[in-house]
C-alpha cells in the first residue's frame, strides 16, 4: 500500500421517503428519497503497519488486532471495520475511525462510515473510484459483507453530498441533485432544529419487522411505504420551489406515515418532543432515519430560539446543521 490515507464523509437528514429505499420494497416497487448532507462527519484513516491488521474505533474506545483480515471477528463491535478490510484488503495496517454524529442518531452515520472506509481503503490500494462505484461498494460493505439490514440512501447521500432526490429500483439507483435557491437553502438551514433525544437505537430489528410485514402483504405497511414515496416526490418540488410551509407540512406527513409502519417507531420521548415543538411554532418535523429513538428534526418558526430552548428543557441536545454541499473527500 501507499502511505497513510484519510477520508471524511458527511451524514444526512432524510427529508422524505426513507424506508422506500429498503429491499424488498425498493426492488419490487421502487423507492424515492429526498435527502440533504449535513456537516457532521465520519472519518477513516489507513496507516501502514509492521505486521497484521489493527482496527481502532475512537467513538467506542475499542481496538482489535489479528494476523490478517480473515481472522478478524465478524460479529464484534467493529463489524464494519473488519468487513471493510475483507472487502478491500491491504497489507499490514492500522484502520482508525471516528464520527462526529452521536451513535444511533438516525443520521446515517454508519453509511457515512462505510463511504469513508471505502474511500480511504481504495486510495490505499491505489485505486481511483468514481462516485457511483464508491456508493455501490459502500452499500455492499454494509448489507452484504457486514450483514446489516437497511437501505441505500445513506451511502449515496454521503458520497455525493448536497441536496438529492434518489430513486431506487434495485439494483439501479438514479441520483439527481436538487438545485435550491441560495436564500431558501440559507433560511432552511437557519430554521432547522436537529434534536438528539439521548436515546440511541439500533435500526436493524425495526427494519426487519417492517419488511417482513411488507412481504406478508400487510396492506397498512404497503400503503404507508407507497405514500412516503409520493411524499418524497412532492418534497423535491417543495424544496426546489422554495416553499417553506410545504416542506414543514410534508415533514409531518411523512412522520405520520412512518409511524404506521411499526408501533415502536415513536418513543414516549419523541412524542413529547414533537408536541412541544408544535406548541413552539415549528412548521413540521420527523424522526431522522428509521425512528424508535435517535434524532428528530424540525423546521422551526421564523425565530427558532424559543423552540430550541423548549427542546433543551426536555433534555434534548441541539446538534448543529450546516449543509454539506460536497460529499466524501480523501484528505
Amino acid at each position: 500500500m501507499i502511505g497513510a490515507t484519510r477520508a471524511t464523509a458527511p451524514v444526512r437528514l432524510d427529508f422524505a421517503g426513507g424506508w422506500t429505499d429498503v429491499p424488498p420494497f425498493s426492488a419490487r416497487e421502487g423507492g424515492t428519497v429526498v435527502t440533504a448532507a449535513v456537516g457532521l462527519y465520519a472519518r477513516a484513516e489507513v496507516r501502514p503497519g509492521k505486521a497484521g491488521i489493527r482496527l481502532v474505533s475512537r467513538d467506542i474506545g475499542h481496538t482489535t488486532e489479528a494476523a490478517d483480515a480473515s481472522m478478524l471477528d465478524r460479529n464484534g463491535p467493529l463489524v464494519l471495520l473488519s468487513a471493510a478490510v475483507r472487502l478491500l484488503p491491504v497489507d499490514s495496517c492500522t484502520v482508525e475511525t471516528a464520527s462526529e454524529a452521536p451513535a444511533g442518531s438516525g443520521l446515517g452515520s454508519s453509511g457515512a462510515l462505510d463511504v469513508a472506509l471505502v474511500t480511504a481503503l481504495s486510495t490505499a490500494r491505489a485505486e481511483a473510484l468514481g462516485a457511483s462505484e464508491i456508493a455501490d461498494l459502500a452499500c455492499r460493505l454494509e448489507s452484504q459483507e457486514a450483514g446489516i439490514a437497511g437501505g441505500r440512501q445513506d451511502q449515496f447521500a454521503s458520497t455525493y453530498g448536497g441536496f438529492l432526490r434518489l430513486r431506487f429500483k434495485d439494483p439501479c439507483a438514479e441520483v439527481s441533485s436538487l438545485s435550491l435557491d441560495s436564500a431558501f437553502a440559507t433560511e432552511l438551514e437557519r430554521r432547522m432544529l436537529l434534536c438528539y433525544t439521548g436515546e440511541s437505537r439500533f435500526s436493524g430489528g425495526t427494519i426487519t419487522r417492517v419488511m417482513q410485514a411488507y412481504e406478508q402483504g400487510d396492506r397498512g405497511v404497503t400503503g404507508a411505504l407507497q405514500a412516503m414515496r409520493d411524499i418524497a416526490e412532492r418534497m423535491a418540488e417543495a424544496m426546489t420551489g422554495g416553499d417553506l410551509p410545504a416542506v414543514g407540512r410534508l415533514l409531518s406527513e411523512n412522520w405520520r406515515r412512518q409511524q404506521e409502519l411499526d408501533s415502536a417507531m415513536c418513543t414516549p420521548e419523541m412524542s413529547r418532543l414533537d408536541s412541544v415543538m408544535r406548541s413552539s411554532g415549528a412548521l413540521g418535523g420527523k424522526a431522522a432515519g428509521s425512528g424508535a429513538g435517535g434524532c428528530m428534526f424540525f423546521l422551526g418558526p421564523d425565530n427558532p430560539g424559543a423552540a430550541a430552548d423548549a427542546a433543551r428543557a426536555l433534555g434534548m441536545r441541539i446538534l448543529p446543521v450546516r449543509w454539506a454541499m460536497e460529499g466524501v473527500r480523501p484528505c
